[in-house]
């Protein structure tokens, strides 16, 4: 009876632990499958099932015609959309929570309502916008839809730091006779950045892996994504795993530096 009520407790201790450890292996299974199959050198066109192991694929990542050309316009579009949105997305977080005007309670509204509405809803009237405002869908129709979509987040992100922020923390720089714009740019920036820098990379991962919406209004343009939909009826070549691999790699390796850094900075303010 004693052995049971010390397993019992035991489960008890570690239940959340182990419920955690087991949510996290299942959300990286498909990760873990993904870079697996990149090393697969499939008999046929299909990369569902393992052959046999070969470096072939990375060796040669831009063997299959137009992969690579997609990847370089989906980069372009992110970085591109990612850095105007993640721009205009701050500056809109902070009139919504700095600042009094009119219809501030309809503006909040309407900037959930992009993150709210149905893909396929909203590329489909994005592309009823452009085709009435006589664009030529491509590149520029592309960037347009995801800085909209990407905007919200941006805004949501940032405006959820500056609403946990210390206002004391402005207060006490005004009072060491600070003017306005040191005081935003040696107190407030660096308060704000972890969220900014959070939104960006949402913001980057979103606009690089959309489909629906690119789908849309990327008339004759190709995306990465559009390449991976349009393969899939003939066969996804292994390539796609190699790419899909390199940037979980590069997202993981980003993390990893900010909390390194994180880390370095606590350690030298704890040093102080």
């Amino acid at each position: 009876m004693r052995s049971l009520s010390r397993v019992q407790a035991y489960i008890g201790r570690h239940l959340v632990v182990v419920a955690g450890a087991l949510t996290l292996g299942f959300m990286m299974l498909p990760i873990t499958v993904v870079i697996a199959f990149s090393f697969n050198d499939p008999s046929g066109r299909y990369n569902f099932t393992w052959s046999q192991f070969t470096t072939d694929n990375w060796t040669n990542v831009c063997g299959v015609a137009g992969m690579c050309d997609g990847v370089m316009l989906s980069l372009k579009i992110a970085l591109l959309s990612t850095l105007v949105a993640t721009i205009l997305g701050t500056l809109m977080a902070f009139a919504l929570v700095r600042y009094q005007f009119k219809a501030k309670s309809t503006s909040n509204v309407l900037v959930l309502l992009p993150m709210t509405m149905p893909e396929v809803v909203l590329g489909a009237s994005l592309l009823t916008l452009f085709v009435n405002l006589k664009m030529q869908l491509g590149f520029t129709t592309i960037l347009l839809a995801h800085i909209m979509f990407c905007l919200s987040f941006v805004v949501v992100t940032v405006r959820a730091r500056l609403a946990g922020l210390d206002s004391r923390l402005e207060e006490a720089a005004a009072d060491l006779y600070a003017t306005k714009w040191r005081t935003f740019r040696r107190v407030t920036l660096p308060l704000v950045m972890p969220g900014i820098a959070a939104a960006a990379l949402l913001s980057f991962a979103l606009s690089f892996d959309d489909f629906i919406i690119t789908n849309f209004n990327s008339g004759s343009d190709v995306t990465f994504p559009v390449f991976v939909w349009g393969a899939a009826k003939r066969g996804v070549p292994p390539q796609v795993n190699v790419i899909a691999t390199i940037m979980f790699l590069v997202a993981i390796s980003s993390v990893a530096v900010g909390q390194y850094i994180a880390y370095q900075r606590r350690r030298s303010a704890a040093a102080r």
